[in-house]
């Protein structure tokens, strides 16, 4: 039987928390399961930035990458693992819903799982956030958690 594999977004908000929560007891159900732990870290390459700005920008994104890494990530893999969970992370620069769901193609995923982040500002109600992006762009069932 092949591995089945849950990803899971993280943001380091407490919903995030919960929606890994959430992933670690279907995938202790599952049994041979893997879960994708993914922080994406908003970027968009049509900024306008000076000169300077482009200057130090590769610099700047490593450095989040690395921040990322440190203090949401890693620590949450190495929960996960110690839970009795087959755990790895990811951390990428980019739109949050595309990256999830590039990454649920690539790695054959079965299931995305998000918290919901409870207030939503009046820009979100009008366009859709991030979660409601994700829902209608996914090809695999998405969990949203409260």
């Amino acid at each position: 039987m092949s591995q089945t594999t849950l990803i899971v977004g993280l943001d380091g908000s407490d919903a995030g928390a919960r929606a890994l929560d959430f992933a670690m007891t279907r995938a202790k159900l599952i049994g041979n399961c893997r879960i994708v732990l993914v922080y994406v870290i908003e970027w968009s390459p049509y900024s306008f930035q000076t000169a300077e700005e482009n200057e130090v920008r590769h610099g700047r994104r490593e450095e989040e990458l690395k921040l990322a890494h440190e203090r949401v990530v890693d620590p949450a893999v190495q929960s996960t693992q110690a839970a009795g969970c087959e755990a790895e992370g990811i951390v990428r620069h980019g739109d949050v819903a595309d990256i999830l769901e590039s990454l649920a193609k690539k790695l054959d995923a079965s299931q995305i799982v998000v918290g919901r982040v409870g207030e939503r500002g009046l820009k979100e109600r009008l366009f859709g956030g991030v979660t409601g992006r994700l829902v209608a762009a996914s090809s695999v069932p998405i969990t949203i958690i409260p």
